[in-house]
């Protein structure tokens, strides 16, 4: 059975889109109409399309840079372009580029229909596994983590690999897990490591392994993690806190495919995917010379950064009722439940240590409480007791130094997506070229070392 969805149709010629609205219509299609580029972005921000039909040729912004802005807003959404015989040539490109389809015109009405009909089987089959999987694992109503999955949705079940940024205990393993398992490696091990939590020498024996004698503990060879991954994910958590001289030898790996064990005098093929994470601010790291610049875009092929709990204050009362489920289930006893004032005190916290402080309160609460009803007193006494008089403003950056910081990361990332095209870095802000010249001249930014 054909599926039905909601379409959004784009082309600035009234009648084509009259009858094109007709025929999709009538197959059951929920359609909305916009007349430019610029409309059809306005229509989305009230309209969850399932699919976008759009033409290339139109005055103004065009099909490819509505294509490029759908990209950026809703990567999941899958585009069917219109063209005439003459642009079928950059219809091509344009899928290239990431469009889904093209259809030329005069459009056939069953052609329009079946591709249609592929579209939104394709986006729905991707998205009924996809979402299954992090609803086993993730509890979220925010609007900010669902776009963030929906860009997680194109990248796991590709090879590439994936940087995680975020505060701690935001999730990143978490997330790490869900991508794994999403991939087409899902049934091979999936190995995590945490590169700050040992000495250097264990690290690399650790992560490289080691032959018989290299060092004095070396009683018997050790194939390593990156190894015992061999066809699956390697999760290496605070990658930010790896030892300098071992950036190295993972450079190696993301390079030549291949691992050296301390001790071996040749190298060995290795077939793993690497996924890292980190809290801290890797361009920082790069600048005072503690982390590899080219080990970072190798790493960063793909930045998928967890917002903080205060970012996303409606998922801690679900998160909340999450954690008491789970812990009534491993003792085996009734869930427990907040006294509404306990969950305002709850929803209305800052939680700097996010999730996994989170969980740690509502461990507690139910630790010591008697009773089936978990008291705001009790949250109180939590809080109190976690919190240890630490003045988290004394470490805030000034607001003048904070924004300085976040618009020279968003143009560095703009650049990064782009490849160093200046012209399509400006389209994507809503900048024009010459502001945005002034923005990368005033924050000391080269586009040149972005291309490719």
């Amino acid at each position: 059975m054909a599926r039905t969805g909601n379409i959004l149709l784009v082309d600035d010629d009234p009648s084509l889109r009259r009858l094109l609205a007709l025929r999709l219509e009538g197959a059951g299609h929920t359609v909305e109409t916009a007349e430019s580029a610029r409309a059809a972005l306005n229509v989305l921000d009230r309209f969850a399309a399932d699919c976008v039909i759009t033409d290339l040729r139109m005055e103004g912004m065009d099909g490819i840079d509505l294509l490029d802005r759908l990209h950026q807003a809703h990567p999941t959404v899958p585009v069917i372009l219109l063209t005439a015989h003459g642009t079928i040539p950059e219809a091509v490109t344009a899928t290239q580029r990431g469009a889904l389809d093209f259809l030329s015109k005069p459009i056939d009405k069953d052609t329009l229909l079946s591709r249609v009909d592929q579209a939104l089987a394709q986006a729905g089959m991707a998205g009924d596994r996809w979402q299954s999987l992090w609803q086993s694992r993730i509890v979220t109503r925010s609007p900010a983590m669902h776009r963030l999955l929906d860009e997680a949705r194109l990248v796991a079940d590709s090879e590439t690999s994936v940087l995680i940024t975020g505060e701690s205990g935001t999730g990143k393993e978490v997330l790490a897990r869900t991508l794994h398992e999403a991939s087409l490696r899902g049934r091979a091990p999936f190995v995590a490591i945490n590169c700050g939590a040992m000495p250097e020498q264990l690290l690399e024996s650790e992560l490289f392994g080691h032959e018989k004698g290299a060092f004095t503990d070396a009683k018997q060879a050790q194939q390593g993690l990156l190894r015992s991954a061999e066809g699956g994910t390697v999760f290496l958590d605070e990658i930010g806190d790896m030892p300098f001289a071992l950036q190295v030898k993972l450079l190696r790996v993301l390079q030549e495919r291949e691992v050296r064990p301390v001790g071996a005098q040749r190298a060995l093929p290795v077939d793993v995917r690497i996924i890292s994470a980190t809290h801290r601010n890797l361009s920082e790291s790069i600048t005072s010379g503690h982390f590899r610049e080219d080990l970072y875009y190798r790493l960063a092929v793909v930045t998928l950064t967890l917002p903080a709990l205060r970012e996303r204050p409606e998922d801690i009362a679900p998160l909340a009722r999450h954690f008491l489920d789970a812990i009534a289930q491993r003792s085996e006893r009734r869930a427990k439940v907040y006294a509404p004032e306990a969950l305002e005190t709850l929803c209305g916290h800052d939680w700097p240590g996010n999730i996994r402080q989170l969980s740690n309160v509502v461990e507690q609460n139910v630790a010591l409480t008697r009773g089936h009803v978990v008291s705001r007193q009790a949250v109180d006494k939590a809080l109190a007791a976690q919190s240890g008089g630490r003045d988290r403003a004394a470490t805030l950056q000034p607001l003048a130094e904070a924004r300085d910081a976040f618009v020279r990361d968003y143009l560095i990332q703009l650049l990064r997506i782009s490849e160093g095209n200046v012209s399509r870095s400006a389209r994507i802000a809503r900048r024009n070229r010459t502001e945005f010249y002034k923005l990368l001249n005033r924050h000391d930014i080269d586009p040149a070392e972005y291309k490719r």
